[in-house]
């Protein structure tokens, strides 16, 4: 045999044998039982603390993964900073003890807001005092006022400016409150100024901005009232409940309709803002409404 004859002759051998071990290797990953999802050995457990009432909201900061915080429905504000191996309360010495909305400025952990008072509709929820904000990680606070609010349900702030902040008010439950709404500060708290009013029954209590564009921003308002008469399960529903978009920073708000948004009355919405104009919304309404509980986007 030549020797290009037999060069090509052990360069097809090699073809060939190549063929049947990557055939062999294709049939045995074929065969091989499928992997497990890697997080499905993943349990939840209780970190605690076993005080406080329980938890309302948390917060954390996306590069410090041990350190988060959570506010307590009469509790206060706690921190760990051992992923809930040890807490430390941080609201010892303010005059009210019920938190229902926390957040940590994107540009400067250090600064944190929280929103006081109980966004339900129970018969024992105490009312706050409006918004406290911290600048040194929750060691110390200083209150920034919107105490007539009585419950705040959210709190925005943006993400380059610590100073600049939205907050969902929703007033007071049990009667007509003026103060319910939007509010938005450029000063850090200073000052604040009322950018979104439904009506004197109708509250704010969930914000959401687009990650792509914080120029736009989505309130939920829901429309809320206790009386004495009420059943303790009876549903708060009514047609100010609803979404509504800002395009300028919570300065301007336009209320959203039409499109496959569930009609009659609803009662509370929460909002989740996943990019590209796609938006969530979690609705509460009555059992006699055909949009009751319902998830759209």
């Amino acid at each position: 045999m030549k020797p290009i004859s037999r060069a090509l002759a052990a360069a097809a051998a090699l073809c060939v044998s190549a063929a049947l071990l990557a055939g062999a290797r294709i049939s045995s990953a074929a065969a091989a039982p499928p992997r497990s999802a890697p997080y499905s050995a993943l349990h939840w457990r209780s970190i605690g603390p076993f005080r406080a009432g329980w938890a309302t909201c948390i917060e954390g900061i996306p590069d410090r993964p041990n350190v988060f915080y959570f506010g307590a429905a009469v509790g206060g504000v706690w921190k760990t900073e051992d992923a809930g191996r040890t807490w430390s309360p941080l609201f010892q010495n303010e005059r009210t003890a019920s938190v229902d909305a926390l957040a940590i400025a994107p540009s400067d952990p250090n600064v944190i807001y929280a929103g006081t008072g109980q966004v339900e509709t129970r018969y024992d929820i105490p009312s706050g005092r409006g918004i406290y904000r911290s600048d040194d990680s929750g060691k110390t606070w200083r209150h920034l006022g919107l105490d007539a609010t009585r419950a705040i349900g959210r709190i925005l702030v943006d993400p380059k400016n610590p100073d600049v902040v939205l907050a969902a008010a929703m007033g007071h439950i049990f009667a007509a409150n003026p103060d319910r709404g939007v509010y938005r500060t450029e000063d850090g708290g200073r000052t604040w100024k009322k950018t979104l009013f439904v009506d004197e029954n109708t509250g704010a209590v969930d914000l959401a901005a687009d990650p792509r564009n914080p120029a736009v921003v989505y309130a939920a308002a829901w429309q809320a009232r206790n009386y004495p008469w009420l059943s303790y399960f009876q549903p708060n529903v009514g047609p100010g409940s609803g979404v509504y978009k800002s395009e300028d920073e919570g300065r301007t708000w336009k209320r959203i309709s039409g499109g496959g948004w569930p009609a009659g009355n609803l009662g509370r919405i929460g909002l989740a803002v996943s990019g590209n104009g796609r938006v969530w919304a979690a609705i509460a309404a009555s059992a006699s409404s055909p949009s009751a509980a319902v998830v759209t986007r």
